[in-house]
């Protein structure tokens, strides 16, 4: 089985060489192909002084005994023996191509790897939930817009029916800047007011809307700050709309020296 120097360095055959992870017969065509190439004997010397230099800098002092035991065995070939229990010791057909020192080195290396990928994982997790949490917040807004718009349509399409009166009304000098509308339909008996154009009232105080039927002042609903269109009670009958300034939630009669607008139908 022959190889030849780019087949073995684009699929790596070189470091599996290095670890002693081929082969017999990929074995025996690398190291002819590093007799013949040496560049690529040169590379393979790299390599290994990496991995010893790696090893060297993360080197562990063993204890003594171990060396001692350790020693006696290669010289003597006898089984190593730890705390009374032998160990055999096992004889591979190939020479290591680096010593154990270095492959202690790059486990440690792997192991260190390992960390790193487990914390990119967990990174990755936290972005993936920030993710979703911003999607969630997106299409909670996106829900809201749609609202909105389906809500804004549905005054549009009801504030412009032909059958519908706009109405005026326009502040006094007691809220000289306040302008509101009434959409008024008789057919449909609705009222919408739009209410943006009301000057802001502290917190204490609210607008509310009354009918006036034969001289009597008939409660429409309080005015909410918060919404530019409203639909308030309708009233049969009624003569003028009129928007009092009364006390937050509202007043049960109208504080008439507190009239800020009023029109006749």
């Amino acid at each position: 089985m022959r190889m030849d120097s780019k087949y073995i360095r684009e699929n790596g055959l070189l470091e599996l060489y290095l670890f002693g992870e081929l082969s017999e017969e990929r074995a025996k065509a690398v190291e002819s192909a590093l007799k013949d190439d040496a560049s690529l004997s040169k590379e393979l010397y790299a390599m290994e002084s990496d991995l010893e230099s790696i090893a060297m800098e993360n080197a562990i002092q063993p204890p003594a005994a171990v060396k001692q035991q350790l020693m006696a065995s290669v010289e003597t070939d006898q089984p190593i023996t730890t705390g009374g229990a032998k160990v055999i010791p096992l004889q591979d057909k190939r020479t290591l191509k680096i010593p154990f020192y270095a492959a202690a080195a790059v486990a440690a290396i792997l192991l260190i790897n390992s960390v790193w990928l487990y914390t990119q994982w967990q990174n990755s997790e936290q972005r993936l939930q920030t993710l979703e949490m911003q999607s969630e917040g997106l299409q909670e807004q996106l829900a809201g817009l749609k609202s909105d718009l389906n809500e804004t349509s549905e005054w549009y399409s009801l504030v412009n029916d032909p059958e519908v009166e706009k109405l005026i009304m326009r502040g006094n000098t007691k809220s000289p800047n306040s302008v509101a509308v009434a959409y008024l339909n008789t057919d449909d008996e609705f009222v919408v007011l739009k209410t943006d154009g009301l000057e802001e009232l502290p917190e204490d105080k609210t607008y509310q809307m009354w009918a006036d039927v034969d001289g009597e002042m008939i409660d429409m609903g309080v005015i909410p700050r918060e919404k530019d269109m409203v639909k308030l009670s309708y009233i049969a009958n009624a003569e003028s709309f009129n928007i009092t300034i009364e006390p937050a939630g509202g007043n049960d009669h109208p504080t008439v020296e507190k009239l800020i607008t009023n029109v006749i139908l």
